[in-house]
């Protein structure tokens, strides 16, 4: 099969080239799937640096932590030949093989159907980033919101779960605010519905108050540090808001005030590891409240050769919207 392969050197750094390797050399699993569509998410890029960002323990190495594709062969009776499938999390891609090949072998319980009215194309026009878009999306909804609370704020709203979450919130009728540090892509993000742009020079800023004016009935905060430190004191009353990720850094220099007077909510969203239920909630979700007009436009097509170049690009902020990659191209 055809793959992309991360090898190291003796220096101890890992370089990737495409190359036809032996199927047989796949890690043991209950289900083998043809694999159609993969795509880059942060951590993808992590997989695909010299050190393999942390994540990546053993090579050689086949990174890609997303795929959706049809069964090949099945010794689970929950999955059979021709079915359509998708994969996100479980560290695949990171301490075990991922989708950046024409196939792949993994656990049953790891393997979601492809819901009806999504092809493996879209379901990697999600991704991870898309997935757990949705997860922040539905966990803002079980602490109770809905669009007549006021309007939600996205930060990291050009990246990949920024971009969807702005899509899928618009879609259902929410007022979002959208915050990116590239002022070119406010186009961008209106045409995904947005209603307001936000530098993120406004709110990156530390404050010394720990409360501000109640502006916010929720947040999907892609960036952590000091930009989650501030929103948290603009929450409105009860307002919650959902923690994806820590693209501004893991560190969070933040009062308890708004969670003792206000009660305010702070969500940790984790995409790895979700139940089978979950995830099919999630997935059935996305199927239903993603316009995927929005999808297809903020899809950038690539093949397993412009993914080094691309996996560089992603750490440094230098994508939009979401990468998918025809592994057969």
């Amino acid at each position: 099969m055809r793959a992309l392969v991360m090898e190291q050197n003796d220096e101890g750094l890992a370089s990737a080239q495409i190359k036809d390797i032996d199927a047989a050399l796949m890690p043991e699993g209950d289900v083998t799937v043809a694999v159609a569509y993969s795509t880059l998410n942060y951590k993808d890029g992590l997989c695909l640096s010299p050190k393999g960002g942390g994540l990546v323990r053993n090579y050689p190495h086949v990174p890609g932590i997303d795929f959706a594709g049809t069964v090949e062969t099945s010794d689970d009776p929950r999955f059979g030949p021709g079915d359509k499938v998708v994969l996100t999390g479980w560290r695949v891609g990171e301490n075990r093989w991922g989708g950046y090949a024409e196939k792949a072998r993994v656990e049953a319980d790891w393997l979601v159907p492809l819901p009806e009215g999504l092809s493996p194309r879209d379901a990697m026009a999600v991704g991870t980033a898309g997935f757990t878009a949705m997860l922040a999306v539905m966990a803002l909804e079980d602490h109770g919101l809905t669009p007549d609370k006021g309007p939600v704020l996205v930060t990291g709203a050009a990246g990949g779960v920024g971009s969807v979450a702005t899509a899928i919130l618009a879609h259902m009728g929410y007022d979002v605010a959208a915050v990116t540090g590239r002022p070119e892509q406010a186009d961008y993000l209106k045409s995904l519905g947005a209603k307001t742009i936000i530098a993120r020079d406004e709110i990156n800023e530390t404050v010394k108050r720990p409360l501000e004016t109640e502006t916010w009935a929720g947040c999907i905060d892609a960036v952590g540090g000091d930009m989650l430190a501030r929103v948290l004191g603009q929450m409105k009353y009860g307002a919650s808001v959902a923690a994806v990720g820590l693209a501004g850094g893991a560190h969070l220099p933040a009062s308890v005030v708004p969670f003792l007077l206000r009660g305010v909510n702070l969500l940790g969203i984790d995409s790895v590891t979700q139940p089978t239920e979950t995830r099919k909630r999630a997935w059935a979700r996305v199927a239903t409240d993603l316009p995927l007009a929005k999808l297809h436009d903020m899809v950038h097509p690539a093949t397993l050769t412009e993914l080094p170049d691309l996996g560089a690009a992603i750490l440094k902020g230098g994508v939009k919207g979401r990468v998918v990659v025809d592994v057969n191209a």
